[in-house]
C-alpha cells in the first residue's frame, strides 16, 4: 500500500494539475499578503457564488472537449433558456422543479440541434457553434426587443439558503442556490466521466473517433449526449445567474465565452479531444477566479482583466504542448 501511494503521488507530481495547484497556492499566498481582504470568508463566499455560472458552463464544455468537439454557443443557449423559462414562470406560475425542467429541456434541445448539424452534415463543430450562437442570440433579441425582466417570482428571487452559520460579527453564511448547483454539477460530471461506461466511451471517441466507430461505439448517440449535456449545463447556469442578478437581461450573457473556455483550457483539457479532468477544470476555474479577483483587490483597472486571462491561457496551452512534446520525445527514444 505505501508503494501504491508513493507511485500515485509521483504521477500526480508530474501532472498538469499539480503545477496548476502550486501556481494557485502561490498566487493566493501573494494576494493574501498584499491585501488582507482576499482571504476573508466574505471574499471566498462571494467568489464561490459569483463564479458558479462560469463553473457550471465549464463542466459542460469539458465534456464536449473531451469528446473531440467544441461548442461556444452555450451563452446564447443560456440566454434563451433563461428568458423563456422565467417568462413562462411569470405568466403561468411555476416552482423550482418546473423552472429547472423547462430550462434543462430548452438547453438540451438546442444542444441536440448542434450535434445533429455537426454529425449529419459533417460541418466542423466550431463553425456550427459560431453559427448557432448568432442564430439563437439574434432570434432572442428579435422576439424580445432586448427588454429586461425585472419582476421575478418571489420564491425564485428569495432563492435558498441552507446550513446557515455565523462567522465573525454580524456575518452569516450558508449554502445558497449558486453553491449548491455548482457542487452538484461537479459531482454529476465527475461521476459521468469517471464512473460510467459512457464516460470511458467519451474519452475514447475524443482520442480517436474513427477507431471508436470501428470498435462499435455509437458515435452519433455519444455526440448527441455530450452536446445535450452542454445544453443542460447552460440551462442550469442560466437560472442560477438570473437568481443572483435578480433580473433577466438577454444581452448580458453573450460575451462571457472567454472565461468559460479559459477555465477549461487552464485545467488541462485539450482542444484536440480525449484529454481533460473534472479536478483540472476545478483548478482552472479557481485560478481564473483568483486572478480576476486579485486584479480588482489590487486596484488594477478592470480593462486589464482580458489581457491577463488571455496571457495565462497562452502560457498554459504552451506549457501543456511543450510537456506533451517532451513525453513523445522520451517515448520515441525508449
Amino acid at each position: 500500500m505505501p508503494e501504491v501511494r508513493v507511485a500515485s503521488f509521483d504521477r500526480f507530481r508530474r501532472s498538469h494539475e499539480f503545477w496548476l495547484l502550486m501556481v494557485i497556492l502561490g498566487l493566493c499566498a501573494s494576494l493574501g499578503f498584499a491585501n488582507a481582504q482576499f482571504l476573508t470568508m466574505q471574499n471566498l463566499f462571494d467568489l464561490l457564488t459569483s463564479y458558479a455560472f462560469v463553473g457550471i458552463l465549464a463542466l459542460g464544455l469539458l465534456v464536449v472537449l473531451i469528446a473531440g468537439g467544441i461548442d461556444i454557443s452555450f451563452t446564447a443557449t443560456a440566454s434563451v433558456a433563461q428568458y423563456v423559462t422565467l417568462s413562462l414562470a411569470n405568466a403561468y406560475g411555476a416552482n423550482w422543479i418546473s423552472v429547472f425542467a423547462i430550462a434543462i429541456g430548452i438547453g438540451g434541445a438546442l444542444g441536440a440541434l448542434n450535434a445533429i448539424f455537426i454529425q449529419k452534415l459533417r460541418i466542423p463543430s466550431i463553425i456550427v457553434s459560431v453559427a448557432t450562437l448568432n442564430i439563437f442570440y439574434g432570434l432572442l433579441i428579435f422576439f424580445t426587443g432586448g427588454k429586461y425582466i425585472y419582476s421575478l417570482p418571489d420564491w425564485f428571487a428569495t432563492g435558498i439558503f441552507w446550513f446557515e452559520f455565523e462567522w465573525g460579527k454580524d456575518s452569516s453564511y450558508g449554502v445558497n442556490l449558486q453553491i449548491l448547483a455548482l457542487a452538484l454539477a461537479f459531482l454529476v460530471t465527475w461521476l459521468l466521466l469517471n464512473r460510467t461506461n459512457i464516460g470511458r466511451q467519451i474519452y475514447a471517441m475524443g482520442g480517436n473517433a474513427d477507431a471508436a466507430q470501428r470498435l462499435g461505439f455509437h458515435v452519433f448517440g455519444l455526440n448527441i449526449l455530450v452536446y445535450c449535456y452542454m445544453g443542460v449545463m447552460a440551462g442550469i447556469a442560466s437560472l442560477i445567474q438570473a437568481q443572483l442578478a435578480q433580473s433577466v437581461a438577454p444581452t448580458v450573457l453573450v460575451g462571457k465565452e472567454l472565461d468559460v473556455v479559459a477555465a477549461v483550457v487552464l485545467g488541462g483539457a485539450s482542444l484536440m479531444g480525449g484529454v481533460g479532468t473534472v479536478f483540472g477544470t476545478f483548478l482552472g476555474l479557481t485560478l481564473l477566479a483568483v486572478l480576476q479577483n486579485g486584479i480588482v483587490l489590487l486596484g488594477v483597472s478592470s480593462y486589464w482583466s482580458p489581457f491577463f486571462v488571455g496571457l495565462v491561457i497562452l502560457i498554459s496551452v504552451s506549457a501543456t504542448a511543450w510537456s506533451q512534446r517532451e513525453r513523445r520525445t522520451r517515448s520515441a527514444r525508449q
